[in-house]
């Protein structure tokens, strides 16, 4: 790698728009080299005037381009295959979420990361929030003493048709319902907050409204962390939010805070409350722009495959509480040393 990273996009559908604006409000660190995609429509809208070679198949890319790395937006279950051709040619990976669909393939993951040493990035894009970055440094600092709650909400009313859903109305690739699609968010942002590794999960799973899909509309669950923090997840498809629901929030012995996720007001004990408000950011332009600082300087990305397995580890655990009607221990897989 010189000053800037090559990158070859992995499925040129939905969410991969937002990835190619991505890099173009990066230039100065990304290369957009390369697209894979069988619909080669797709490919060429996602490509517009840029000078992208395309493929139909991305091990095919992999091996012909000249790349550094390779975003993976593809449907849920191809996500490992991809990660781990990736991996194996030496070509650092971020990732859409969900990470992975089950153990086994987090297993192989992180397998082949440690064989490899490359960079593997879950592409958590609430991470770079503003109001998420400085909520993050407030705990760092201590602000809120011992942290004893975190709370996070995702929910909006999704319009999907039988006829729209796709491979999101099928566990079999999508891998359960919203908690593993859009719920992914509220749980990968727990953790993060939580700044620990999740233990123990209960949670209940509704079908409120889009009774054609195989998985869930609606989640609640709950979550407890090896330093004692409980986090609570609520996120559905099936409704917004009620007014004044928070984005996310946290109660520690000296004080709370509560985010709508653009601006953010806490309180401290015995003292007023500070309210601080943020401009917008293309939150994952922020990320395409922090995986290529990771991979030019070494730096290690605040979430990798790790904390990805963690929040699968957690969402896997929800499946089982939910059919179990118990709580469930989180499984976590073993992470080779590189």
């Amino acid at each position: 790698m010189t000053d800037k990273i090559r990158i070859g996009l992995v499925g040129a559908g939905g969410i991969a728009g937002a990835h190619v604006a991505g890099y173009r409000r990066n230039p100065e660190a990304v290369v957009f080299a390369a697209i894979a995609d069988p619909v080669r429509e797709n490919a060429e809208r996602r490509r517009g005037d840029d000078d992208v070679a395309i493929y139909d198949d991305y091990r095919t890319m992999i091996a012909e381009a000249e790349l550094d790395a390779v975003d993976i937006c593809l449907p849920h279950h191809l996500h490992a295959d991809a990660i781990i051709a990736a991996a194996e040619a030496g070509l650092h990976v971020l990732c859409e979420k969900p990470l992975c669909l089950t153990l086994a393939e987090a297993q192989a993951i992180s397998e082949v990361a440690a064989r490899t040493g490359v960079t593997i990035m879950c592409a958590h894009n609430q991470l770079y929030f503003p109001a998420v970055a400085e909520t993050k440094r407030l705990l760092t600092e201590g602000t809120f003493g011992t942290v004893y709650e975190v709370r996070t909400t995702d929910s909006f009313y999704n319009d999907f048709t039988p006829e729209s859903m796709g491979w999101r109305a099928h566990a079999s690739t999508a891998g359960g319902g919203e908690l593993i699609d859009t719920g992914y968010h509220p749980v990968y942002l727990l953790q993060h907050l939580a700044g620990a590794v999740p233990t123990e999960v209960t949670a209940m799973l509704s079908r409120h409204r889009l009774g054609f899909m195989e998985g869930e509309d609606s989640a609640q669950v709950l979550v407890r962390y090896e330093n004692g923090v409980v986090g609570h997840v609520t996120t559905s498809w099936a409704y917004p939010a009620a007014p004044g629901t928070e984005k996310f929030s946290l109660v520690g012995s000296e004080g709370s805070l509560s985010s709508d996720g653009v601006s953010l007001t806490y309180q401290l004990r015995g003292q007023d409350p500070v309210t601080m408000k943020f401009d917008p950011v293309h939150d994952i332009a922020a990320a395409v722009a922090d995986f290529a600082r990771c991979l030019l300087t070494g730096d290690r990305p605040m979430h990798t495959h790790v904390e990805g397995i963690d929040v699968l580890g957690v969402i896997l655990a929800a499946y089982e509480s939910d059919r179990t009607r118990a709580f469930a221990p989180v499984t976590r897989v073993a992470v080779p040393a590189r």
